[in-house]
């Protein structure tokens, strides 16, 4: 059987029970059942276990799934989430899926490196919040999908469109790769740094 996984990632520096809440709904179970999904894998953070535990359905082989999808989670992984994230990339044995990230810059950034569909909801209980703004500007240019908690469903049907027009990241505005640095060549054109 070929796997879909849907990644959903919190973030490491604060909790955001809200869209581990929102990932874990029937309604949001259904839509990644409707388009072929067959796991939802959650970097849920210090204190979504609970919140995990309290939405599984064991089935009659023992392992946790609802509406069809394999549902599985851990706290937060040292050596970052760039393994996690490649799960979602197409293979021999695998259908290429989604990363679903709060707005904080350096998911959103390892998740657009590995270039597959992207939906970022930004987490708008933080003081001094950027990720809004983040969000929406990197959705106007055609990176990602930005997310609604209260509409997640929605913004998985939209990554499907993202799917067939994925931009290469990072972008490029002045022709071939000036630095043959890739990101660093982006960050040195931006920073001014010319050679």
């Amino acid at each position: 059987m070929v796997q879909k996984v849907c990644f959903v990632t919190i973030g490491a520096t604060a909790a955001f029970d809200q869209l581990l809440k929102a990932v874990l709904t029937s309604q949001f179970l259904q839509a990644l059942q409707a388009l072929g999904y067959t796991s939802l894998r959650l970097q849920y953070g210090k204190n979504g276990q609970k919140i995990l535990d309290e939405s599984r359905i064991v089935d009659d082989l023992g392992q946790v799934t609802q509406y069809g999808i394999k549902v599985s989670g851990f706290d937060f992984d040292t050596k970052g989430l760039g393994q996690e994230m490649w799960v979602t990339k197409a293979a021999e044995d695998r259908a290429e899926g989604v990363v679903i990230s709060h707005a904080g810059s350096g998911s959103i950034l390892d998740a657009l490196r590995i270039r597959v569909p992207l939906i970022v909801v930004p987490n708008t209980s933080l003081l001094h919040n950027h990720q809004v703004e983040l969000a929406e500007e990197l959705s106007k240019q055609g990176y990602l999908v930005r997310g609604q908690l209260d509409d997640l469903p929605k913004a998985l049907r939209e990554s499907e469109v993202l799917r067939k027009k994925l931009q290469a990241w990072p972008p490029n505005s002045r022709g071939a790769d000036p630095s043959g640095r890739g990101l660093a060549g982006v960050m040195d054109e931006e920073m001014g740094f010319y050679d």
